[in-house]
């Protein structure tokens, strides 16, 4: 079995290295608050709204305007045109020096006080996370233990306090790209419950976790080893058994975290005993393929290139989501393997929906199973969702009857 050790993941050529979140030591609360009191707030994002702007929108027209005038012979004033752009981005980028300023300041609401400023949040961390993390670091999230809505620092009089009816079983939950934690909530409405009230049934206690979506999967593995390891040191009882929960790229990113060599005498690993994952892209979703050609075939053309341009500024994170995640990533020996997929179709089979499964993964890529036969979870359970969409698969019905199934013993 191959492992990594945590930051020592190869880069794809031409990233730009970055601080590597798992092996930046935990300094505790305080240092949290001395930091950043309380997060980023709205005008970081203002700030960022007003770079993009200038960096995509306003440089987007310009050259879409000069390359079609270009290519029927160019056009009167352009001089005046030019210099008109190039105020309009001044301005701008002044604009957004002046509120990265006054947010670094502190002045102004933070943007996890309110669910639409965390959504705000995560979203655009999935989509240029990666970028955050060295441009603008008060933006980019750090994985996290999450209870109300705050993050949860892992020490043992913390975690008692988040926790204060913990169990040996620890069930940890990682959302998808662009998403958070508060995602597990969908869906409650339509069953009256949620996948952590039944765990609770069971026996488990379960614990959620934001990160960035937006760096790549191994890396985020690396960072859950991590946060694992400490969790399970600073637990309030001592752990008995963990299971791993994954919606979409959080499938990915807990099997990636599995793949981590730990120096703990009694790694985290070994106490995994369930691995679920839900609408996971084992082997790559369509979707994020279309989006690499359709912004290498805008690319091509001096009139639509500034269109690729905007889809190419997707973070790896995305870009990762193309293959998921190989043969070189192996199942955790010890663990049972639980995989869900869905369709729109009622049955799995049906043409329609094989082709676009659950509008974002095919049932195949969520099984781990390739074109040749081959499978990345032998022996697994799979369960088929029928008329169903990719967001679909949080709080179903048949998930949570299979939960009480796979995790009552």
């Amino acid at each position: 079995m191959r492992q990594w050790r945590v930051g020592g993941f190869p880069r794809a050529a031409g990233e730009t290295r970055r601080t590597d979140l798992a092996t930046t030591p935990y300094r505790g609360y305080g240092h949290a608050m001395s930091q950043r009191a309380s997060g980023p707030g709205v005008l970081d994002a203002l700030s960022l709204l007003t770079e993009v702007t200038d960096e995509l929108v306003l440089r987007g027209v310009r050259d879409t305007h000069d390359a079609w005038a270009d290519r029927f012979g160019g056009y009167p004033g352009r001089a005046i045109t030019s210099a008109v752009y190039a105020g309009v981005g001044l301005g701008l980028r002044a604009a957004a020096t002046g509120l990265d300023r006054a947010g670094a300041a502190g002045i102004g609401p933070r943007l996890d006080q309110g669910p639409r400023g965390r959504f705000v949040r995560s979203a655009v961390n999935g989509l240029i996370g990666d970028s955050l993390a060295v441009e603008r670091p008060r933006l980019a999230i750090t994985m996290a233990v999450r209870v109300d809505g705050r993050d949860v620092p892992l020490t043992p009089e913390d975690l008692a306090a988040g926790f204060p009816s913990a169990t040996g079983r620890v069930v940890v939950l990682h959302h998808g790209l662009c998403e958070n934690e508060s995602y597990w909530e969908r869906g409650r409405e339509r069953v009256g419950t949620t996948y952590a009230e039944t765990l609770v049934d069971l026996g488990w206690t379960p614990v959620f976790l934001r990160s960035n979506t937006g760096l790549t999967v191994r890396e985020n593995g690396a960072a859950l080893t991590s946060l694992m390891d400490r969790l399970v040191v600073a637990w309030p009882v001592p752990v008995t058994q963990v299971a791993l929960v994954g919606h979409s790229m959080g499938g990915l990113i807990v099997r990636a975290a599995g793949a981590v060599a730990s120096d703990h005498p009694r790694p985290w690993t070994e106490l995994v005993s369930d691995v679920i994952t839900l609408g996971t892209p084992h082997l790559g979703a369509p979707i994020a393929r279309g989006i690499g050609h359709g912004a290498r075939g805008l690319a091509r053309l001096p009139e639509t290139a500034a269109f690729g341009r905007i889809l190419d500024r997707r973070s790896v994170g995305v870009h990762d989501l193309v293959d998921g995640l190989a043969e070189d990533v192996p199942p955790l020996p010890r663990a049972r393997y639980r995989l869900v997929a869905a369709t729109l179709t009622e049955r799995e089979r049906h043409p329609v929906g094989h082709v676009v499964g659950d509008l974002l993964v095919r049932p195949p890529s969520a099984y781990g199973r390739d074109r040749r036969g081959g499978e990345l979870f032998p022996g697994a359970d799979v369960l088929h969702l029928g008329r169903t969409d990719h967001f679909g698969l949080l709080n179903h019905p048949d998930v949570h009857q299979a939960l009480r199934e796979w995790l009552s013993s």
